[in-house]
Parts: C-alpha cells; structure tokens; sequence
C-alpha cells in the first residue's frame, strides 16, 4: 500500500519547502564565495585601474592632502585598506590621471603632481602597500602580504609628444600609458573624439616601439578602433586593455571590437574587463541615449535653464535609470574568453573613477562575490587564476622581455613629431 501523508504533513511540507528551497540556494551561494576567497587567498588577484589618486586630488574635505584622506577609516567612494583586504586584492594599478581637456601651462605640472599624490599614498601605509616596478615584485609582494602598487598613466598627452618625457614618466614608476584618454592627441585617435589620422601617425608609432624598448606596458582603453589596430601591428610585446569591455555586448565607442579580441591571442595581450555601468549594460547605454535625445530636444525648445532642469527631472521621474549587475561583468568576461581565450581576460574595475557602479560589486570588497557568480557558471580553478592575475602576469614578463632584447639593440629614440609628422596643424579660426 503507497504512503499517503496526512493534511497535516502536507501542510507543513507546503509551508517550510520554500525556506528549505531557500537554505539549499544560500548555502549553494556561500560554498561558492568560500571557494572564491580560498582561490583568491592562492593567487595574486590584479586590478589594471583604479582612480584614487585623483579622487585624493579632487577631495573636497582637504584636496591633495594624502594624510587626511585615511585609507585605515572607510572612505566616501570605492577604495580603503579594509576594503581592498576583504577584496583579496594582490595588486593595483593605480591611474596617475590627468584630464586631456585641462587648461593649463601644460600637463606635466598635473601629471608630477599625481605621481607624488601616489607615491605619497604608498609610502604612507608601508605595512599595506608597496610600490611595484615589474612582474617579479607583484609576487613578492602578494607573499608578504602587502599589495603590490603599480602606476599607470592615463593619455598620452601627458608626454606633451616628447618621447624624453615617456622616459621620464617611466624612471618615476609608469609601468603603463594609456595612448589616449577622451581626446585625439596629434599622434593618435581617442574612442570618443573624431578620427583625425585612422589609428596612430608614424610618430605615433614611434611611441610604442619606445615604450616596448622601456618595457612600459601599452594600453588601449581610450583608443580608437584604428589606433588598436595599428598598435597591434607596430608593438613586440603584449598589450593590455586596462579597464575596458566588449562591443559585441554593449556597443559603446569605448569597448573592444571582436576583431580586435580575435587578435589578442597572436599578441599575447590581455582585456582586462571593467565595472562600468554604461559600458557592460546595453540597457544603461540605451537609457543614455533616449537622455541625451530629450535633452537635445528641450534646448531646442527653450533657452530657460530653470525650465530646461524642470523638464529633464519631470523626464527621469518617469523614466527610471536601469541598473547594470555582477551578471553582466560576468558576461563581458565570458565573452572575451570566448573571443580572444581564457588566456587574454582580467579584471579592470574603474573604481574611484565612476560614481555608479553595478548592483554587486559596489566597491574593492566585492571581488570574490564576481569569482563567485563564476563559479556558478562553471569556471576551473585553473580559467579563475589566469583571470585573477596569472594572465597580466604573463602579459608584463612579455614586456619586460621584449625590452631587455631590444635595449642590447636599440638606442633611445630621438625621434620628434615634427620629423616625423611634419609640423603641427594652423590653429582653426
């Protein structure tokens, strides 16, 4: 005879399955985060960039004021020491920024303030930080436990076309520059400027041969789709992508091409994959646009900037901004495994240089909850590691490498751009 439970079993099974459903899923969430942070806990994890320099620059409490902006307490965005420990962060390039819209006597004032701004920031935690020059010292430093402190510069106009001035830049730590921020330099086309050359001039090219005989990294967030390709044409070591994603998902200007990423593996480069909002979500990027539309719209209907603020709040009153996720990071990183392999993927968060970030990973704590949701999807530990930071790893020894062969070969350049370019361009009037 069958057993048939009574009413009452039946009801109380009704009743406690949902919280049993409940149970299983967490436990299935924390098993998975456990094994995120014991993974973490083995292998350097590596941020390719981080903005808080200039968030330290830009504090409205004391600006520039390395003491007074503590990293021990918690700070007002993304980025503090307890923040980076629960992270797991091993390793962290951090942006020595400057504006390429600055007006000022020129950029290297800004740009020698920031890397004091982040030397000063290192030195003041010896117990925590340690400024890194090459691939070697990340190890070290992951072994004593102190995070390994790279610094990258972002935009190439900081070299004010002077290659004497990317060697410079390299003697005070750069171990990465990215050719250009927002805006199209005489040399190179940004993402988000007009195309004014199709990719990289000849002195353009002159810099990342320099850069690879320095062993400095060559990075192409900010750049046009052009100058990535001519990049990959002229440099003889690995390049990486700092804190980019791809344009397969989110079509944005300032993503990575599939035909690029179908290039990485023959490079050796590595795209490591941002947090930001508008670049990982298709939603977000749409919202956006229908903004800026309506935006336009209401300028074309007024010239009242008290009525223009109206409309535009009426307007996001009624249309909510979406929210980007953990998931969708999770499908920008699969995604460029799946394009350019596991062996050209990492991680580039963007914090201190964004206001939003996704629902998940609000700040450097957050990692191993990304680790995580990737566990869940069925990542080996052997795919995790590479992501986490073998990968710029290898990308770095590649530079490093390429820079000790041709420095036994190769003078540095003392190439101009007016040599090679011709001179610059008449003012517009």
């Amino acid at each position: 005879m069958p057993f048939r439970p009574s009413a009452r079993a039946v009801l109380l099974l009704t009743l406690i399955a949902p919280v049993m459903a409940s149970s299983a899923a967490a436990q299935t969430s924390d098993a998975a985060l456990e094994h995120a942070r014991r993974l973490l806990r083995s292998t350097p994890l590596i941020d390719g960039h981080n903005d808080l320099p200039w968030e330290i620059r830009t504090s409205k409490a004391a600006p520039r004021d390395v003491d007074a902006y503590d990293l021990r307490r918690r700070s007002e965005k993304h980025t503090d020491l307890d923040r980076l420990a629960r992270g797991e962060v091993a390793a962290q390039f951090w942006s020595i920024y400057v504006p390429g819209e600055v007006k000022d006597s020129g950029y290297a004032r800004i740009q020698l303030e920031q890397f004091d701004i982040a030397r000063r920031m290192i030195a003041h935690y010896p117990d925590r930080l340690a400024l890194a020059l090459t691939a070697d010292d990340i190890e070290r430093d992951f072994h004593q436990g102190r995070i390994a402190s790279l610094l990258g510069m972002e935009g190439g106009h900081v070299i004010e076309n002077s290659l004497g001035a990317l060697r410079a830049y390299y003697d005070l730590g750069a171990r990465y520059m990215t050719l250009t921020h927002n805006v199209t330099l005489r040399w190179a086309d940004a993402a988000l400027d007009s195309a004014a050359h199709g990719g990289l001039t000849p002195f353009g090219r002159e810099v990342v041969r320099e850069m690879n005989r320095l062993g400095m990294l060559v990075d192409l967030s900010h750049v046009s789709p052009g100058t990535m390709s001519d990049a990959l044409d002229v440099s003889q070591a690995p390049v990486i992508f700092s804190h980019s994603s791809a344009r397969a998902l989110t079509d944005v200007a300032r993503n990575v091409p599939d035909s690029i990423l179908a290039r990485l593996p023959k490079n050796g480069g590595v795209v490591m994959v941002s947090f930001v909002p508008g670049f990982i979500s298709t939603a977000i990027d749409e919202y956006d646009r229908a903004r800026g539309a309506r935006f336009r719209e209401i300028r074309a209907s007024t010239n009242d900037s008290a009525e223009v603020r109206r409309l535009m709040t009426e307007w996001r009153a009624a249309h909510p901004r979406p929210k980007a996720t953990i998931k969708d990071v999770a499908d920008h990183i699969e995604h460029v495994r799946k394009i350019a392999g596991v062996d050209h993927v990492g991680i580039g968060s963007d914090f201190d240089g964004i206001d939003e970030t996704p629902e998940g990973l609000e700040d450097s704590s957050t990692y191993p909850y990304l680790f995580a949701e990737l566990i869940r999807r069925g990542w080996s530990d052997a795919d995790l590691k590479k992501l986490a930071g073998q990968n710029l790893l290898r990308a770095f020894r590649g530079a490093e490498a390429t820079a000790k062969r041709l420095q036994q070969t190769t003078r540095p350049s003392t190439k101009t751009i007016e040599e090679l370019d011709g001179p610059a361009p008449a003012p517009a009037t």
